[in-house]
């Protein structure tokens, strides 16, 4: 049952960040364009430089957090990841001893009051 949820889960995160693809890229074209508009309004020198920057800067930003499809992307691509990481531990074999030196004290205990 654990494992049909997580395939259902992974198939629906893995739509839903395909269709999302084009909006993630936006989302850091706009963040990237806001990133430089700082950097250079904090480097220029002139009232009009300033404004200019400054003014792109807001106009990036507000498509930034206006980009509601990014972020439902980036929620579904922490959900493809979280299947993913599940899925890995899933395939790991419990049987094995591990190098834990108190899981084998217990066990080499147990073994020695038998």
């Amino acid at each position: 049952m654990k494992k049909l949820g997580l395939v259902l889960l992974g198939i629906i995160a893995g739509l839903i960040l395909a269709l999302n693809v084009g909006p993630i890229i936006v989302l850091a074209v706009t963040g990237a364009i806001a990133l430089v508009s700082y950097h250079y309004w904090r480097k220029s020198q002139s009232m009009f430089a300033k404004v200019v920057w400054m003014t792109v800067l807001i106009i990036s930003v507000i498509g930034s957090i206006s980009n509601i499809g990014a972020f439902i992307g980036i929620i579904a691509l922490i959900g493809v990841y979280y299947v993913y990481r599940k899925w890995k531990d899933r395939n790991v074999n419990s049987n094995v001893i591990s190098n834990d030196p108190f899981t084998n004290f217990e066990r080499q205990w147990n073994e020695l009051t038998k």
